[in-house]
């Protein structure tokens, strides 16, 4: 029988043992490493047990014990059926009781050797287990990033968000595009709060709080970006976003993120770790496709899945000319399926000029609405949930 295992850690040397012991493991394999063990792992963990559901999590203690027993505790709330194999450098009485106390089913004492981690092992595959279900009452984020500028990422959220909320979802629309900044533009909207209030307010954040200061669209969904003047850019950090999003996947069915094109920047970044799928945007033009190749390979590294990376092409052209790529050729070059293909039309740019989303009016342009809300649908897992039901 097949193993599947997450690692938490942010000891890169940790990573690698635990790999390096799993090769002698037959059938083991890891389908997911976190490279912190942050308050707001639960999330990434759900997201990766809806794709592996029997997977089994070593997470490492070393770090900072109180602060990861706690991120533990949590992970286990979320998922009480996960099977759990924490590990640290003391095992001693208390640090032992501490992790067992908070949720683990196993204990391995580092540095890790070779027999105590197979016996570990052993005793995983005797363990009387059921799926850990990701299935869970938290919201998804999802992220759009471009590879460039100019390849429609933010029209592309603007809309997806768009859908999302006409389909009655909760959703929570937010601008990391701090250069950029077009969401707001593009739905017609002069927000009066920005990202620097929600900075401001972390600390006493609730929904009607939250609310009450940002923007809401007529479709229904909460718009929240940066302020126009570049000078604030600072003030919104990493660690700000973690604690935002943990609110947001609380309270909101969907978070939709429009990372713009900085997927180094650690705002972006850290949205794009926590989001059930990062959509990664590009076109046919050659330029495009090598910057998602780098995005790609720069994404690997950080511990990102193939799975949680998804390619759309945006202005899809079916036959292009000899200046762009064909759909086969951006396969082969980014070793990655293209998720979607977003068909190049004039309506999207009208609509941009308009102030208001393609899908805002149905009748505008129906052929893009269609592809948009199939796309929406495959994102989110519509026909597919709709098929397990029937």
């Amino acid at each position: 029988m097949s193993m599947s295992f997450m690692i938490a850690s942010g000891d890169e040397h940790f990573r690698e043992m635990v790999r390096e012991n799993l090769t002698n493991i037959p059938n083991a394999k890891v389908v997911a490493e976190y490279l912190e063990v942050a308050a707001n792992l639960y999330i990434r963990v759900l997201q990766d047990l809806e794709r592996n559901p029997h997977a089994a999590l070593i997470i490492d203690l070393s770090g900072d014990t109180e602060g990861s027993l706690k991120t533990l505790e949590k992970v286990k709330q979320a998922a009480p059926d996960l099977y759990v194999m924490a590990s640290n450098y003391h095992a001693d009485g208390e640090t032992v009781i501490g992790a067992l106390r908070s949720g683990a089913n196993d204990f391995l004492m580092q540095p890790l050797k070779r027999t105590e981690f197979r016996e570990a092992i052993g005793r995983l595959e005797r363990a009387p287990r059921r799926a850990a279900s990701g299935e869970s009452k938290l919201g998804k984020v999802y992220t759009f990033v471009g590879t460039k500028g100019g390849v429609g990422t933010t029209a592309l959220a603007t809309n997806f968000a768009s859908i999302l909320a006409q389909r009655k979802q909760s959703t929570v629309l937010i601008d990391l595009d701090w250069t950029s900044n077009d969401v707001a533009m593009q739905l017609g909207a002069t927000p009066q709060y920005t990202l620097m209030e929600v900075a401001e307010n972390l600390n006493r954040m609730d929904q009607t709080l939250f609310e009450g200061f940002v923007t809401r669209d007529p479709l229904g969904f909460f718009l929240v970006g940066p302020p126009d003047s570049f000078e604030h850019r600072t003030v919104f950090t990493e660690n700000m976003f973690r604690e935002f999003a943990t609110f947001l996947v609380e309270k909101y069915d969907s978070i939709v993120v429009d990372g713009g094109r900085s997927i180094s920047d650690e705002v972006v970044l850290g949205a794009s770790q926590v989001s059930a799928a990062v959509f990664l945007v590009t076109t046919q033009e050659f330029p495009s496709i090598r910057n998602a190749q780098r995005y790609i390979g720069y994404m690997m590294r950080m511990g990102f899945s193939a799975d949680q990376i998804k390619v759309v092409v945006n202005r899809y052209q079916k036959k292009p000319s000899v200046n762009y790529a064909s759909l086969e050729q951006i396969q082969q070059t980014l070793n990655q399926p293209v998720f979607y293909g977003i068909p190049d039309s004039p309506s999207m740019l009208a609509a941009v000029n308009r102030a208001r989303p393609v899908v805002a009016d149905r009748q505008a342009a129906p052929e893009l609405d269609k592809v948009l809300r199939a796309f929406a649908d495959k994102a989110t897992g519509v026909k597919l949930a709709a098929l397990k039901t029937a």
